[in-house]
């Protein structure tokens, strides 16, 4: 029995009963363990290669003597995801997730080729902007596939599982790649990404053909221009908000940065709304919820986390490896929660509204732990023990919106909707990065608490709303 292909409907997806889950087969069964295995072994692949991609980066920049594109290389990917993104949902809507995929697993190994082998930062920059299009067709295509190849019971096991794969590239990512970097060069960090990516597409190569290939109508009208525009425009504002951070920094010159990123914030926003289903920014009751709670989900996380270490070394004057631990405690226990949300007990006896308030909730409640952090009297276990439920609450809160998201779409346009959930996430989350970072810019010669602690409260505030929002996700009628 091979994985079920595309042509499976929506109503045959969502009639699976409690019956059925006690007899049907399950993610290790013979009929879905290939995709689950190479679909898990390409999320591992992809998340050690952006773990270590930050560790050797800096790396990278001083032998090449190019530290003056650093920042072009480390904003690369954000832009072409953006725009990747777009077009994967695009194409997959119309050609179904292998097409994409495909594209996706070929400018992997051209990103990784282009950077172990660069001769210049330049050439790294490039290949860090060839990764953003292969990160953008492999997330939307991989999602879209899941949806094709498995039943609708079995899809918050397997986002569980994907987030358990991120677990130990975020663990021992950054060391891992920083002993190879010094035991043999920093470059076969990415041509090692190279030399696996050959076992990965091998496994994933029953699944691809079991996968039929479909033509579908593109959703929402057809019209592919504004779409990819929107995306393209939006890519370059969100960028060139990146990279104005550090003006804020800068003496006299923090009021027209703080113009200048409002002014790309803006811009960035007007020109995503294409992108975007109608109503998002409305919170519209349905997918457009859905699609505004994901920007609202990575914001109000990525807000409250991004920071820890960062604030650990400047505020409490710890080290990198225990400043760095907020990051084993966010990857681990987002696995706790995916596993959770995926028991059949859970998805049996709440409906997707209450676990997704239930995980905004947690996020606003973990959010306190780096309030506690900023405060220098407070132990780091208690802010870290906090943190712990915001990644209990994210592990919730994820999964359960891409099921219920894929749930709600006709097949013809799930690629278009992931897709729309991917660029709310990045949005969401690059504008009030954006703004922190320009708070941390402004502050940098007396940088406290008190900063870290603002952001951490407009991320409580964050997930504030997206609780008292989640019922929105439930469709009309």
């Amino acid at each position: 029995m091979r994985p079920t292909p595309t042509s499976r409907t929506q109503t045959e997806t969502v009639s699976d009963s409690p019956t059925d889950t006690r007899r049907a087969p399950g993610l290790l069964d013979r009929a879905h363990l290939p995709f689950v295995v190479a679909t898990l072994g390409l999320v591992t692949l992809g998340a050690f290669e952006n773990r270590a991609t930050a560790t050797v980066l800096p790396v990278a920049a001083r032998e090449l003597h190019g530290l003056t594109l650093f920042g072009a290389a480390t904003a690369a990917p954000l832009a072409s995801y953006l725009v990747a993104t777009t077009v994967a949902g695009l194409w997959a809507d119309r050609r179904g997730a292998v097409p994409p995929l495909r594209l996706g697993l070929v400018t992997f190994g051209l990103a990784q080729a282009a950077t172990g082998f660069a001769p210049s930062m330049a050439v790294v920059a490039v290949g860090r902007l060839v990764s953003g299009v292969a990160e953008g067709m492999l997330d939307v295509s991989l999602t879209v596939l899941v949806a094709a190849a498995l039943p609708e019971r079995l899809r918050p096991r397997m986002f569980a599982a994907i987030s358990t794969a991120w677990i130990l590239p975020s663990v021992v990512g950054p060391g891992l790649a920083g002993a190879v970097a010094t035991a043999a060069g920093w470059r076969w960090v990415f041509l090692l990404s190279l030399l696996l990516l050959g076992p990965a597409v091998l496994a994933l190569r029953p699944s691809l053909r079991a996968a039929r290939d479909l033509p579908g109508p593109l959703g929402a009208g057809g019209a592919a221009g504004p779409v990819v525009r929107g995306a393209v425009v939006a890519a370059l504002a969100l960028t060139a908000l990146t990279a104005l951070t550090p003006l804020a920094g800068r003496p006299g010159a923090t009021p027209y940065a703080v113009v200048l990123l409002v002014l790309a914030a803006a811009v960035t926003l007007v020109a995503v709304h294409p992108t975007l289903p109608t109503g998002t920014f409305a919170l519209a009751p349905g997918v457009p919820a859905l699609v505004a709670q994901s920007a609202l989900l990575a914001a109000a996380f990525g807000l409250a986390g991004t920071y820890i270490p960062l604030m650990l070394t400047t505020v409490r004057d710890v080290g990198p490896g225990l400043a760095g631990a907020s990051l084993s405690v966010t990857g681990a226990f987002w696995s706790l929660g995916s596993w959770l949300q995926s028991l059949p007990a859970a998805q049996e006896r709440t409906t997707p509204v209450q676990r997704v308030r239930l995980g905004f909730l947690l996020i606003a409640v973990g959010a306190v732990g780096p309030l506690l952090l900023a405060v220098t009297g407070v132990p780091l276990w208690a802010g870290l023990a906090l943190w712990a439920v915001a990644g209990t609450g994210i592990g919730i809160c994820s999964p359960t919106l891409a099921t219920t998201t894929l749930a709600l779409v006709p097949e013809d346009g799930r690629g278009r909707v992931t897709a729309a959930r991917s660029i709310a996430s990045a949005v969401g989350q690059g504008v009030v990065l954006g703004g922190a970072g320009a708070l941390v810019a402004a502050h940098a010669d007396d940088l406290g608490g008190g900063d870290f602690g603002l952001v951490a409260a407009v991320a409580v505030a964050l997930a504030a709303v997206g609780a008292l929002t989640a019922g929105r996700v439930r469709p009309p009628g």
